[in-house]
């Protein structure tokens, strides 16, 4: 058990789970999407996040992660007025899906040329988070390391061209996890990466085209969205 286990995250309180992590789930929910110019942000509110997250701080903390704080930020406590002032779109619903983790969101994102994500993920204590699913794909995605995330055609060759242009970078693979929906439709593979810096728009662009099959890259940096 590491230090941090005992004492628990550097963070705006009260709860690690309910706050921390909420602002940690934000983060890395945003930099799914990207920097792409937003219409909407719809966030679902499942469990306990749901009947708890006034009391907890559960919804200024979410939206901070969605604007970039950091757990640690002062500005978490008046987040939502935050928000408001600079034009955030964003709006809460509650709604309970059996079987979903008991401290979780789904974010819908919608942009202003009408594209969408849906992310789904839950706080699992102690500040620890993990994504679950991106747009029906399940994933399991803990942004302790930075990560990349392809979504693809599922056709022979991604898998050995990704792990190819890393290797020529010197890049190690920590983990690589791949998804599929069905044979020969979407997947999408996941892969959290041994590096000191963060992956940057050069690696994105090699990967988005390291094999046609490839539609889109997403970069996950360590926490989120800051590198």
């Amino acid at each position: 058990m590491g230090f941090l286990d005992i004492i628990g995250p550097v963070m705006i309180g009260p709860s690690s789970s309910h706050t921390a992590g909420a602002a940690r789930l934000g983060s890395l929910a945003r930099a799914c999407w990207g920097d792409a110019p937003l219409s909407n942000i719809t966030i679902f509110l499942r469990g306990s996040f749901a009947f708890t997250s006034k009391g907890h701080g559960t919804d200024k903390a979410l939206v901070a992660g969605l604007m970039g704080m950091s757990p640690e930020d002062g500005g978490i406590r008046t987040a939502l007025e935050t928000a408001r002032k600079k034009g955030f779109p964003f709006r809460f619903e509650i709604e309970q899906i059996d079987g979903a983790h008991p401290n979780s969101a789904r974010f819908s994102f919608t942009g202003s040329d009408g594209t969408t994500m849906d992310v789904i993920g839950a706080s699992l204590g102690g500040g620890a988070v993990e994504l679950q699913e991106i747009d029906g794909f399940s994933v399991k995605i803990s942004g302790e390391q930075p990560t990349l995330i392809t979504f693809h055609r599922d056709v022979h060759g991604v898998v050995a061209a990704v792990a190819a242009l890393f290797a020529e970078r010197k890049i190690n693979i920590a983990s690589m996890t791949l998804h599929r929906r069905a044979r020969g439709g979407l997947a999408s593979l996941v892969a959290e990466l041994d590096m000191e810096k963060t992956p940057g728009s050069e690696l994105q662009r090699a990967v988005e085209t390291a094999h046609p099959a490839i539609i889109r890259v997403v970069p996950l940096y360590r926490g989120g969205r800051t590198p």
